[in-house]
């Protein structure tokens, strides 16, 4: 059975169904791609399926391990490539709240992250560079 049924909507718009709960999402071409931008790109969405696994992996992690990360934020940039037209690179900021993170946490998040199974589907050329922000303390 499918997971998602989409639809061309026409005027480079499609609508995305989740089968098993009923949500619906948006898409629309870019502005730079003969599109309206007024709605996620399926691009963007790669890049938002990218932050969305990690936080969730993270989040899983964390659970397990008793560390509290409610409230993490991630930002996205995404960087397209031209030849081909891809996206060619992802800068996720992972920005966890002040905590009193061990060293142990910090790596167990860390590794969770970047070994999120949407990030290990992603071709290696799509650079991922990840920064983390424990409470303002950065780290790669």
């Amino acid at each position: 059975m499918a997971t998602i049924e989409t639809t061309y909507l026409g005027e480079l718009r499609t609508e995305a169904t989740h089968i098993l709960s009923g949500n619906k999402l948006i898409t629309d071409a870019p502005l730079d791609n003969k599109g309206k931008g007024e709605a996620f790109s399926p691009s963007d969405l790669l890049a938002t399926a990218l932050g969305s696994c990690m936080l969730t992996i993270m989040g899983i992690t964390a659970r397990e391990q008793n560390i509290n990360i409610d409230g993490t934020t991630c930002s996205i940039t995404k960087i397209m490539a031209s030849d081909p037209r891809r996206v060619g690179e992802a800068q996720i900021i992972l920005n966890l709240p002040a905590g009193d993170y061990t060293e142990k946490d910090r790596t167990v998040l860390k590794r969770a992250a970047l070994t999120c199974p949407v990030a290990k589907s992603l071709h290696p050329e799509l650079l991922q560079n990840v920064v983390f922000n424990f409470g303002g303390e950065q780290e790669r």
